[in-house]
């Protein structure tokens, strides 16, 4: 089997933040998305060239949470200078850094 792409693909009630937080805070740029498909709207983000991306989603009628747990991670690689300028970025926003469980992360992760 071949795999050609990755979408990892989330409901929020919060899709206008969540979309600015990725593009803004964390860099990657809109690739596509969607008004009104049968009462969902979406937006999918990924780095040019890439055959990974994010979509996030929306209903009409509201977009069931998902209660995540502390190791509930997305998780994605980049150069170390990429890692400063979002955690940067997440500072200017007020945006505060949460402590991972893992002590793993706490020593390679950003934000």
């Amino acid at each position: 089997m071949r795999i050609d792409a990755v979408r990892v693909a989330r409901q929020t009630d919060r899709l206008d933040a969540v979309v600015a937080f990725y593009r803004d805070v964390v860099g990657l740029p809109v690739i596509g998305g969607f008004d009104d498909h049968d009462g969902y709207t979406g937006v999918m983000l990924g780095a040019p060239g890439e055959a990974a991306h994010l979509e996030f989603t929306t209903h009409a009628s509201g977009s069931p949470a998902h209660p995540g747990g502390a190791d509930d991670l997305l998780v994605l690689y980049c150069e170390a200078d990429g890692v400063r300028a979002a955690v940067d970025r997440a500072a200017a926003a007020g945006i505060e850094a949460v402590a991972a469980t893992n002590p793993y992360w706490a020593g390679v992760g950003g934000i």
